[in-house]
């Protein structure tokens, strides 16, 4: 159970085109937000709808792979952690943060020549 402490599950459609990143390190990143629905019947018994906006951030080999495969509104599954951070704008504002490390992904929907066969 160790490994259930932080660990989050997504699949959604990928909202804008990746950012890819390489750093002075020689790293790699990749940002990019999805989105995943959810629907309810409300107390009128109609049908809803409520969209969520998560922030993804790949490193390394994933951030490959995202580069390579992945494009707005394509259908992703996401396996990450959930992490916080904060920082300061130029006017001294104070912004929070929260991402989804991701350590596996999984292209879905349909099949093309353009997605991952890994």
């Amino acid at each position: 159970m160790s490994t259930l402490k932080n660990k989050v599950q997504l699949i959604g459609n990928v909202g804008n085109e990746p950012e890819i990143m390489n750093l002075d390190s020689g790293k790699k990143i990749a940002k990019f937000s999805i989105a995943t629905n959810e629907f309810y019947k409300n107390s009128d018994g109609e049908k809803q709808q409520s969209t969520q906006w998560h922030n993804i951030v790949a490193w390394g080999k994933i951030s490959g792979i995202v580069e390579k495969y992945v494009g707005k509104g394509k259908e992703v599954a996401i396996e990450g952690k959930l992490t916080s951070r904060n920082y300061e704008t130029k006017e001294g504002e104070k912004r929070y943060v929260t991402e989804v490390v991701a350590n596996e992904i999984l292209l879905l929907g349909i099949k093309s020549e353009n997605n991952a066969s890994e």
